[in-house]
């Protein structure tokens, strides 16, 4: 049986990466509760705190098909490499130059955002079709594939 996949993001401010990853992926917010018209309203009938309400937030695809993505305050920072990492697809069917041009300027566009661009990969056939190595405002790597 296939099962629901949700990808979760330890962080300090998972407001800030959140919103990063909304604009990388192009996922958005998840709808508060039913019967709210915001978080804040919703925050607040749960009694939660002013100070603990960035202790987490949640995106969805907009159009149902990829795994929410949740992001989670813990206290301590990111320490190493990540051992799992996300591959954003920025240049689907794309070959050689082409490809690495879509992928500089998705990487120029997400570096606007917050990203850190840490390393471009030259395609290599024919296995390796190239990709830059990036990280998000917290240190996550990923690549753009």
């Amino acid at each position: 049986m296939a099962r629901d996949v949700q990808i979760t993001f330890d962080c300090a401010d998972p407001a800030a990466v959140a919103a990063f990853w909304a604009e990388a992926l192009g996922y958005r917010l998840q709808d508060p509760p039913a019967g709210f018209d915001s978080w804040d309203q919703a925050l607040t009938a749960m009694g939660v705190p002013a100070e603990r309400r960035n202790d987490a937030s949640a995106l969805v695809d907009p159009e149902g098909a990829g795994p929410r993505l949740f992001f989670q305050r813990v206290p301590e920072h990111k320490q190493v490499k990540n051992r799992v990492h996300l591959d954003v697809r920025a240049a689907p069917g794309l070959v050689g130059d082409e490809r690495m041009a879509a992928l500089e300027a998705e990487s120029e566009r997400l570096v606007s955002h917050g990203a850190t661009r840490l390393q471009r990969h030259e395609p290599a056939p024919p296995l390796g079709a190239g990709h830059i190595v990036m990280a998000d405002p917290e240190g996550n790597e990923f690549c753009l594939d």
